[in-house]
């Protein structure tokens, strides 16, 4: 996916020019963060409900009435403008993994998997060592809830480092909520969040639906 965006500080006529919104990778992080979004995560995720990006005009309707969601939403760094409309990504489920999780990961090994523990994608890993890391995530997201209830919302995420110095993870577990569902992004390295593909990947289970979820 392409984008061509627009710098308001750069150049004083990009409100007129850009007219479609679509969030940016730190947008995407935060806007689907939470079991129970803000009206900001709300106004973001309301980016990603079509097929194509969606026109400004039509989002402010929507969402900015008062006419500062959107400057809040650019200071914070959630949104970006596009002087044309992109479609959303045409993902095959047989090439998700490889073309969405895996960039995310600086060693492009990724896996991605229900809050339930289910996996629904995976690459550069071997699938046992996939399924266990869906079931870790599951475990995991157990925990969290469990702390939550405690009064302590701070176990929302977690890295694993074999390496001592804890200088960089072995394995980072990232949980994103889209429509109501819980997912675990699981990356192995470095993770690389500040990446379109991040975009991409919310985009695409939105979009897909029943597809990424976990059967009964």
């Amino acid at each position: 996916m392409s984008l061509d965006t627009a710098d308001p500080a750069a150049d004083t006529q990009a409100g007129a020019s850009a007219v479609w919104l679509l969030p940016t990778p730190r947008g995407a992080l935060h806007g689907f963060s939470t079991p129970e979004p803000s009206p900001a995560q709300r106004a973001v995720q309301a980016l990603l409900a079509g097929p194509r990006a969606m026109a400004q005009a039509q989002w402010r309707q929507e969402h900015d009435r008062g006419g500062r969601m959107l400057q809040q939403l650019q200071e914070r760094q959630w949104v970006q403008l596009l002087r044309r409309q992109v479609p959303a990504p045409d993902v095959r489920l047989g090439d998700f993994a490889q073309h969405v999780i895996a960039p995310l990961s600086g060693e492009r090994r990724a896996v991605l998997a229900s809050d339930s523990g289910f996996c629904l994608g995976h690459s550069g890993v071997e699938a046992e060592l996939a399924e266990a890391l869906g079931a870790a995530a599951a475990d995991y997201s157990a925990f969290a809830a469990r702390q939550a209830r405690r009064g302590w919302a701070g176990a929302q995420r977690v890295a694993f480092h074999d390496d001592p110095d804890m200088l960089l993870p072995t394995w980072s577990f990232i949980p994103l909520w889209i429509d109501g569902s819980g997912y675990w992004l699981v990356l192995a390295g470095e993770p690389l969040l500040n990446n379109l593909a991040m975009v991409e990947l919310v985009w695409s289970i939105r979009l897909a639906g029943a597809r990424f979820a976990a059967p009964l």
